[in-house]
């Protein structure tokens, strides 16, 4: 029988059946090769040793086994079907010939694409890759400013040329060999079978992460991981992550919640809605929040950098009162809008901002826009991208985009937006118009010149557009000078707060482990006739930022946000969420607790610099911290999916004591 097997194997070899298995030849070695550069990147950290690099290499064939099977699986059925006078022909066989061509040429424009990948985003494709192909212009025309591209498709055309030739003889002689139809479709049927199984027991979870990150993306494919990510780019969390009883979990939080001394209203719309009520007179000063682009702390004077790349912020440092320990929730931009918008953390998979029932949520802005406020979001690029500002106006803001700043006033614009004067100086236009009308405003100014391909106006700095991330930085840094050098022109500058803060970190990568430090980002409050300059070490998370600054304004308000008042706050409850897609990270108490798939949870230490890293009181057991980290997760989530987030008209009028009532969440 064996021998039987053996031989058929042999004839569908050398046979019509040839190409199938030069399909999966180039597919393996491909996928190979693919892995060993990556590998070799300078970036690319070490794998965990010999036997994890070696589980790695073999998980990683594995995957590209099962990418081959779907490929050829029709080629298979038509091999297998088509009748042998066909198959024999020239003008057939010529085809099949360019279809390996086309199938190499694939094969090495991929391996490019996921250099690129991995230049950017330290992984494999996943579902920022999916989000990337709905959004083509921007992620094309960022490709094709950043990268040498007409040079990468010849050196792919080539390649496949070249492979396309060496095989082209076998290809052309074995085709002209006929099989008999139990070898034909016993071939057929293998593949099929392999191609039926892959589906019902292969996934992404089938990988193994013994050697941490790196391990575990060089043990993947990039095509299966990209369509993978098509079919689920969220996580239900009970079905994925460890749980609570929902109970215990909500009375947690709901405690938690409270911590900064909030109330709980006699009818409450939704499980997080409290009452926040301050004894001192409301400010009603105009505020700004600029999130920049990718300006992790790392590259700030003020946070210790000694290149000389942010002169500005280092000089507004000192004049505002700086918050060193900030962490940004995740590591993409609609994570950093979110968590600055909605105050809430990240729940695993896809950002709310481009989740289905995204709109009519309580956010900061309707908090502003409650109060008369000119509620704005203003962005650099086109505001289409990743529903940016389809979410905002949703949400109680007016959105505006670069398509609304006149091409005689932009100095520079490249793929992703306008150079960040030419934002600042259309924003500084809305602010006047607003305060003409007698308005209060409140903008959120998002800008984009920190990204690639890290171009801007010449002649501001001294590094040339182009050239790299440091060049961003400083012209970055450059254009928050500009814009806070004309903003101290206008009547409103007086009575404005600046809010200057990154929507993520430049370098937090990563699909498992959590690079915590490249999470932390500046956080400035700036206001000179208002705010005294400092320093606050304490651990604070991004979706603290919209409390604080309320509590600054001493607004009274009813609030469903999750983050704390820093200052209403003490110093035991300070905690930070840290995520990225599937991975949720807990820092508390000098450890990171991380949630992930498959219900698993690790913990481990990370020590905080500066005071920060004292909690005072007793230190939480492992098992409570935990536990901890599972309620504030699995509330956030329950949080979006029922609803509770929905906004409300209820802040028109500023809630008074006469609205709390007596009973309180029990206590911990």
């Amino acid at each position: 029988m064996f021998k039987h097997l053996a031989g058929s194997f042999a004839a569908a070899v050398r046979g019509r059946f040839y190409p199938v298995w030069v399909a999966y030849g180039l597919t393996l070695a491909m996928g190979l090769c693919t892995r060993v550069v990556l590998l070799a990147r300078p970036d690319t950290q070490g794998v965990g040793g010999v036997l994890a690099g070696a589980g790695a290499f073999a998980t990683g064939a594995f995957f590209d086994a099962v990418v081959a099977t779907y490929f050829v699986l029709p080629l298979a059925l038509w091999l297998a079907l088509a009748p042998s006078r066909l198959v024999r022909s020239r003008a057939h066989r010529a085809l099949v010939v360019l279809g390996v061509a086309a199938y190499a040429y694939l094969l090495l424009w991929v391996a490019i694409a996921e250099w690129l990948f991995w230049d950017e985003f330290g992984a494999r494709f996943n579902f920022i890759a999916v989000d990337y192909l709905i959004y083509t212009r921007e992620v094309l025309g960022n490709i094709l400013e950043s990268y040498p591209v007409g040079k990468l498709m010849s050196a792919a055309a080539a390649g496949a040329a070249i492979v396309a030739a060496g095989l082209a003889p076998s290809i052309w002689r074995r085709l002209g060999r006929d099989a008999t139809r139990a070898v034909r479709l016993g071939s057929a049927g293998a593949v099929a079978a392999a191609a039926v199984l892959a589906i019902a027991f292969v996934s992404t979870s089938t990988r193994t992460d013994p050697g941490g990150d790196t391990a575990r993306e060089l043990g993947g494919n990039g095509i299966y991981q990209f369509f993978a990510a098509f079919r689920a780019n969220s996580l239900d969390f009970p079905v994925f992550y460890a749980t609570r009883p929902e109970p215990e979990a909500s009375a947690f939080v709901r405690t938690q919640l409270t911590a900064a001394g909030e109330r709980w209203p006699e009818r409450p719309e939704s499980s997080v809605e409290r009452l926040v009520i301050d004894q001192l007179p409301e400010q009603r000063l105009n505020v700004v929040l600029v999130s920049e682009e990718s300006l992790g702390a790392e590259f700030l004077g003020a946070f210790g950098n000694p290149r000389g790349l942010t002169p500005r912020l280092d000089a507004l440092a000192r004049e505002s009162l700086l918050f060193t320990n900030v962490y940004a929730t995740g590591n993409r931009t609609v994570r950093g809008l979110e968590a600055l918008s909605l105050a809430i953390p990240p729940t695993p998979g896809e950002s709310i901002v481009k989740r289905p029932g995204a709109e009519g949520l309580f956010t900061l802005g309707s908090v502003f826009e409650n109060r008369g406020y000119e509620a704005l979001f203003v962005y650099g690029g086109y505001g289409y991208f990743d529903n940016m500002n389809a979410y905002f106006e949703a949400n109680d803001y007016r959105a505006v985009d670069r398509t609304m700043i006149p091409k005689e006033r932009i100095h520079h614009e490249n793929i992703w937006g306008v150079a960040d004067e030419d934002l600042f100086d259309f924003a500084i236009e809305q602010f006047d118009r607003a305060y003409a009308d007698g308005r209060p405003f409140f903008a959120h100014v998002m800008t984009t010149s920190n990204h690639r391909p890290y171009t801007y106006p010449d002649g501001r700095i001294d590094i040339p557009s182009g050239s790299g991330r440091d060049g961003a930085v400083k012209y970055s840094d450059w254009a928050i000078g500009h814009f806070i050098d004309e903003a101290k022109k206008h009547p409103w500058f007086g009575d404005t707060l600046f809010v200057l803060t990154a929507d993520h970190g430049a370098n937090a990568r990563g699909t498992l482990d959590i690079p915590v430090a490249q999470y932390r980002i500046p956080l400035l409050f700036y206001a000179p006739k208002h705010i005294e300059p400092g320093r606050v070490e304490r651990l604070m998370s991004q979706i603290d930022i919209a409390p604080t600054l309320l509590g600054r304004l001493h607004f009274s308000y009813r609030t469903k946000f999750f983050g704390h008042d820093l200052f209403a706050t003490p110093p035991s409850e300070d905690r930070a969420f840290v995520a990225n897609y599937q991975t949720l990270g807990y820092l508390r108490d000098g450890r990171l607790v991380t949630l992930m798939p498959q219900k698993r949870v690790r913990i481990g230490p990370y020590p905080i610099d500066g005071a920060a890293a004292a909690r005072g009181g007793e230190p939480l057991s492992d098992e409570k911290l935990r536990d901890e980290a599972i309620a504030w997760y699995q509330l956030a989530f329950e949080a979006y999916r029922t609803r509770a987030l929905a906004g409300d008209q209820s802040n028109r009028e500023p809630p008074s004591a006469g609205m709390i009532r007596v009973t309180q969440p029990p206590k911990r």
